[in-house]
């Protein structure tokens, strides 16, 4: 029984974005199914994303933030200004409604996705510095995430900047911080690593779980309006995600980084937690129902581009510039040192 549960762990950690799209489109035709993801439930599935990350943290991931001080800082504020930025430049091409441009803001303010950890792994990249940036964007949100809103959405809805900050202290800090105690006090028990073993699978399975919920409360607004608010919607989504990479190589670029660590923060900047955005979204933004419309298409695409980009980066079918000093490590064969 516990194999086959690791085995179906496994598939859904490697097919993780067409098994969110399949639900997503079960759902659209069965719009009841997912019904019941909403408001304090929704909150508690993603606190169980969360913890399901924290059960996979040690306490030498989180000393990579004072190991590695200079890449870290360099992540952060890579993530914390390009997303944003971005969200806020496509907000006015685009010319976006209101309850639209609150969704890919928030997405673009939010900190990196979990699974950005598996893509660098995948693409070959410096995975202790990408789990870095992942603990330490995780660990700014409370704060970075709503200061951000305030200064992007502010203009176009009252933003509750300190419920912001108690609700992602909630269902990120706690959760993650659970999720490494108890790692740290049951690391060596037999029956622990079976447990990690499963923690993707029901990641997996939650975050598909919240798009459907998502796809179930704006379901209505999407047959009304057709196909076009789906495909002007993932453009921005597209462009927001696909800069979001590229910018972030250019980041690591002009900080000096070798390849590893470039293919890294590419990633990392480029992948968000549009899980938390979707939480965020129906949370605190209610009354614009479709602002969880581009967190939900985030959801499922950035696992989608991220795993191509990663495959991509893995087999040398896409290069880009290289500094003279990355050319001088690869030769040295110094990928993935600080």
């Amino acid at each position: 029984m516990i194999q086959s549960l690791q085995q179906l762990s496994r598939w859904l950690a490697s097919h993780a974005s067409f098994f969110i799209i399949a639900i997503a489109l079960v759902t659209f035709l069965l719009p009841d199914l997912f019904v019941w993801v909403r408001g304090t439930t929704q909150t508690v599935i993603l606190g169980i994303i969360m913890l399901t990350m924290g059960l996979t943290l040690t306490t030498n991931d989180f000393r990579i933030l004072a190991r590695r001080p200079f890449d870290i800082l360099i992540g952060a504020c890579a993530q914390f200004f390009i997303m944003p930025c971005v969200a806020y430049l496509l907000v006015h091409v685009f010319r976006l409604e209101p309850s639209l441009a609150l969704g890919i803001l928030l997405v673009g303010c939010c900190p990196g996705g979990v699974s950005s950890n598996i893509m660098s792994y995948l693409c070959k990249g410096d995975v202790a510095f990408s789990v870095g940036m992942t603990c330490a964007s995780t660990l700014l949100a409370p704060v970075m995430t709503p200061l951000l809103m305030q200064l992007t959405a502010g203009a176009i809805i009252e933003i509750d900047a300190i419920g912001m900050f108690l609700n992602i202290l909630i269902v990120t800090i706690i959760p993650v911080g659970i999720g490494c105690f108890l790692n740290y006090v049951y690391s060596n028990n037999k029956h622990f690593p079976t447990l990690q073993s499963l923690m993707p699978g029901l990641s997996v399975v939650c975050l598909a779980c919240i798009v459907g919920g998502v796809i179930s409360t704006v379901h209505d607004d999407l047959v009304a309006r057709g196909l076009i608010l789906f495909l002007w919607t993932f453009a921005v989504v597209f462009c927001h995600n696909s800069l979001g990479y590229l910018l972030g190589w250019t980041a690591g670029r002009l900080a000096g980084f070798n390849t590893a660590k470039k293919r890294t923060i590419s990633i990392e900047v480029g992948m968000q937690n549009a899980g938390l955005a979707t939480v965020l979204a129906g949370t605190f933004f209610a009354s614009q129902p479709l602002a969880v419309l581009p967190c939900a298409i985030s959801c499922a695409w950035h696992s989608i581009s991220g795993t191509i980009l990663a495959g991509l980066f893995r087999t040398g079918k896409i290069t880009m510039p290289v500094s003279k000093r990355s050319r001088k490590q690869a030769q040295s064969g110094g990928y993935g040192q600080s």
